[in-house]
């Protein structure tokens, strides 16, 4: 096993996904304030679900012996727009997740670090998932429609 390895890419991950964490909390908000409060409150949720993974990966670093660093969070940019917002979550998905598949694989011979992001990618291709379902659903019911079902 290749702890250092493991440790790299465990604290870039802590690091990015707590980023990603306050941009969604920050966009629930954004959303909440707008009156779309169920659009707010999945975004909130979400960035607790977040925390908890960064929660995990401090965690795993520790168990490999090794000090878990504070890092200054890339910049995140805020959306006033719902479905744009959506779709740049979207496009993160895309590019990121394949590259969490492999980065999962590089460490299938650390067994628990393996198992701790292989969890957090299955949860991603749900966002995923998720984020591409609004978009249809947006297309087949209407912007307006879909809006009115997130207050």
């Amino acid at each position: 096993m290749n702890k250092d390895n493991s440790v790299k890419i465990l604290q870039a991950y802590a690091t990015g996904l707590a980023a990603q964490s306050l941009s969604h909390k920050v966009q629930g908000k954004v959303f909440a304030a707008q009156g779309y409060t169920k659009l707010g409150e999945k975004y909130a949720d979400h960035a607790t679900e977040e925390m908890e993974w960064v929660d995990k990966f401090i965690d795993r670093i520790i168990a490999l012996g090794v000090q878990p660093k504070v890092e200054a969070a890339p910049e995140m940019p805020v959306f006033a727009d719902p479905v744009e917002f959506i779709k740049a979550d979207l496009e993160i998905s895309r590019r990121e997740v394949p590259v969490l598949q492999q980065v999962t694989l590089s460490v299938a011979d650390d067994f628990a670090t393996y198992d701790l992001l292989r969890g957090y990618a299955l949860d991603e291709e749900e966002d995923w998932g998720w984020s591409e379902q609004q978009l249809e659903l947006i297309g087949k019911i209407g912007l307006q429609n879909w809006l009115a079902k997130q207050m």
